[in-house]
């Protein structure tokens, strides 16, 4: 929820900037945060992270699962084979024989009932064939139709430890999607003050591209005034002609990458490219700049930057991956319990209806011999973890490396800009001098186009001095991690 409701935040502050066109720092980092596709790719990553690991922790639960099935038998099952069929259906038949001699010893010895004695011996012959009918019938299986189902529980016991690295892998995983995603966040931040002082750097150009042609433009008619007297040659006025137009093109090129760098914003921070914007430091007549903090504790970047991390994250999810590949060649252990049904059913001899029994068991499985298969894959596992190891350390030493180069560079801008302020500081006398020379007629026109050009170089270089010391304190802040 809270995630929620900084993005319908940054979504309102988007339409809110896109009606009014006016742009701070912060809301053009809050911007390209919001609307930056790998960083919302990078989100999603997380989510996908969290959800592997909420699965990874169901393998310690019991899992149910049901079977259903239906099979029609051409033919059935018999528990008889066809002789024995026909001599039980026939049984009273086969017994006739030794039913008339029986008869015939009862007529001798009861004279009375011999009449009575044929009807009897019809009537056992029938209820023998009946019987055995009777029999034949009950020992039929009924298998042409057949139908089974099965609910089973499954409760791992013991599996050799994989169940519990896959559970660390997937924490590690998604704490590593996490830490991705704030190196991603870092990215965005330094690319959109880059952009965003970019554009203040050529706003500023601009703004003295233009004086300095109003500068040249004055010197132009001054000059021209003065060859209508008889003070200046054509070729003075010809020199500042040409540099007036150099001026001009100067100022084109400005306004040309001026116009390409707001569109590089806008884009950064999801705005329409054509959309007219104005950044709340675009009128400062002077940079505010800070004192530049250039002390640090390397444990402080090792902390704080989200590839340490990573790589710190990369190699314990490689050395978990040690266990689970060990786990796949050791003995596992699993509680199984089952309910089964069948029709036919089989507890009271072969009936045509739905019965079942349940069973429980541990079903042990023990590789014997894979030819040295899970001892190869172990090695090239642990393999995989050192060379984690070894990136870690390259990592560590190239931070290292980066903080001490950002450092330095950090001194080395603000050393450039006390110089840039004496020199622009120089140009602008310079410049007071030979405008006023000029006017009293004791300098000539290329002294004042030399002034004028050195005053220029002089700003310009000012300018540029002032932005690079605000983006070396941002790579510095970025090299150290700190960079929010």
């Amino acid at each position: 929820m809270k995630k929620l409701f900084l993005l319908t935040i940054l979504l309102s502050l988007t339409f809110i900037v896109k009606a009014q066109s006016f742009l701070s720092l912060d809301s053009c980092r809050a911007l390209a945060l919001a609307n930056n596709k790998d960083l919302l790719i990078s989100n999603e990553k997380i989510n996908a992270a969290h959800y592997q690991h909420k699965a990874a922790f169901t393998n310690y639960l019991p899992s149910f699962s049901a079977t259903g099935t239906y099979m029609r038998n051409q033919k059935e099952f018999s528990l008889l084979n066809n002789d024995q069929k026909a001599a039980l259906s026939g049984l009273g038949t086969n017994l006739a024989g030794p039913l008339q001699q029986a008869a015939g010893i009862i007529a001798q010895l009861y004279p009375e009932i011999a009449s009575q004695i044929p009807a009897l011996g019809a009537s056992l012959t029938s209820a023998f064939n009946e019987a055995g009918s009777s029999l034949v019938d009950a020992l039929r299986t009924d298998t042409r139709n057949v139908y089974a189902g099965a609910i089973t529980l499954t409760q791992p016991l013991y599996m050799g430890g994989k169940i519990r690295a896959y559970n660390k892998i997937t924490k590690y995983a998604e704490e590593l999607a996490q830490q991705q995603h704030q190196g991603g966040m870092q990215e965005v931040i330094m690319s959109t003050d880059q952009a965003y002082w970019q554009v203040i750097s050529l706003v500023n150009k601009k703004k003295l591209a233009e004086g300095y042609l109003k500068l040249l433009q004055q010197l132009d008619s001054d000059v021209e005034k003065m060859i209508a007297e008889g003070v200046a040659t054509k070729a003075d006025g010809l020199s500042v002609r040409v540099k007036v137009n150099e001026a001009e093109m100067t100022l084109t090129k400005v306004e040309d990458g001026l116009s390409l760098a707001r569109m590089l914003l806008c884009q950064l921070c999801g705005i329409d490219l054509s959309s007219p914007i104005t950044l709340a430091d675009e009128n400062m007549e002077d940079i505010p700049l800070l004192t530049p903090e250039t002390h640090f504790d390397m444990s402080t970047a090792y902390a704080n930057r989200p590839e340490i991390r990573s790589l710190e994250l990369a190699t314990q999810i490689y050395k978990q991956k040690i266990n689970v590949t060990r786990a796949e060649h050791l003995p596992s252990i699993a509680l199984m319990g089952n309910y089964m049904v069948t029709n036919p059913s089989v507890f009271n001899s072969f009936e045509n209806k739905f019965k079942g029994m349940w069973n429980v068991g541990v079903m042990v499985q023990i590789p014997i011999w894979h030819w040295g298969e899970g001892i190869y894959k172990t090695k090239a596992a642990k393999a995989e973890a050192r060379i984690a190891q070894y990136q870690l350390q390259d990592a560590r030493e190239k931070i290292e490396l980066q903080v001490n180069q950002s450092a330095f560079k950090v001194k080395e801008a603000s050393k450039k800009l006390v110089m840039a302020t004496k020199n622009m500081e120089k140009a602008d006398e310079n410049l007071r001098y030979a405008t006023l020379g000029f006017k009293e007629g004791v300098i000539a026109t290329s002294n004042v186009l030399e002034a004028q050009t050195a005053w220029l170089s002089a700003q310009s270089e000012k300018i540029d001095a002032q932005i690079d010391v605000k983006l070396t304190e941002i790579y510095l802040k970025k090299s150290l991690g700190t960079l929010k």
